[in-house]
């Protein structure tokens, strides 16, 4: 799982990013209440998820006003039932109301990733198989929906392009044969994983041969999954990938594949349904 330790600065930059775009010269009507005015309000779910997002909000929180009190009654992965409070914070109410859309977005669209990928992990909670995120995240969030996969209890994937070797089709055609791409991947950099995506079993092969890491099954279907078994056992991982959805999940995981990548883990969530709710009346700080 991410360590958020390690990625203080980058949940800065998405919230100070988020709040720019938001706030520009001022929250105008934010400006109407006056500046003593204090309130408490809570966040609440009206609906069944997982939660995620609890740091990013919490910046959200503190960028705008350092002096905010936040009390969370759950924590990232915790799940949630409708009317449940999910944090009460006080201080003040311009403040409050300034960060509110920034704090919702955030833990709307992370508890979202957080809430599918828990229904897919659910799915094959009994099997070995673990399931993969991909690089198909909304642009500027990648390490914040990664971490709402590993919430919501799958695995994540290279984080980019810089971390892992993922050979695909075109990166084959451009290196001559999976043979060359593997042997250059190798000479470049021996300390990165590599992984090489087949069309056939051939192609698998070839890439048992020049020894990768692991195998990408683009498309196969299940009867030559099975054999990619058979050929890949205690040599290399297999990754099953393409088109996978609730209906095949299951059969592709009873294969015997190691992983299975589903880009709808991140591109095809539903934001949950939150609210900010000020209790009571604003009370004057004098």
């Amino acid at each position: 799982m991410i360590e958020l330790s390690n990625f203080k600065a980058e949940i800065k930059k998405n919230v100070a990013d988020a709040l720019q775009e938001d706030i520009r010269t001022g929250d105008i009507t934010a400006a109407l209440i006056p500046t003593n005015e204090t309130c408490t309000a809570t966040v609440i779910t009206r609906e069944h998820a997982i939660l995620c997002g609890t740091a990013w909000a919490a910046e959200a929180f503190y960028q705008v006003d350092s002096s905010l009190n936040l009390e969370w009654h759950f924590s990232d992965g915790d799940a949630l039932d409708p009317n449940d409070q999910l944090l009460t914070v006080s201080g003040s109410a311009r403040a409050i109301l300034t960060a509110e859309r920034t704090v919702l977005n955030f833990l709307q669209t992370l508890s979202g990733t957080a809430t599918r990928c828990n229904h897919y992990a659910g799915l094959t909670k009994n099997l070995k198989v673990k399931l993969l995120d991909t690089r198909k995240t909304i642009p500027g969030l990648r390490l914040a929906q990664k971490y709402a996969v590993s919430c919501g209890g799958c695995f994540n994937h290279r984080m980019g392009l810089y971390d892992a070797f993922l050979i695909k089709e075109n990166h084959i055609k451009a290196c001559g044969s999976i043979s060359n791409a593997i042997s250059t991947a190798k000479k470049n950099h021996p300390d990165k994983p590599i992984e090489v995506e087949v069309e056939s079993l051939a192609q698998l092969q070839e890439a048992i041969a020049a020894e990768c890491d692991t195998v990408m099954l683009d498309n196969f279907s299940l009867e030559e999954m099975r054999l990619a078994v058979k050929l890949a056992k205690n040599i290399i991982k297999l990754e099953a990938s393409g088109g996978i959805d609730d209906t095949s999940l299951l059969e592709i995981a009873h294969t015997g594949v190691d992983y299975i990548s589903m880009g709808t883990l991140t591109k095809s969530l539903e934001a949950i349904d939150l609210s900010l709710r000020i209790q009571g009346r604003l009370i004057k700080d004098f």
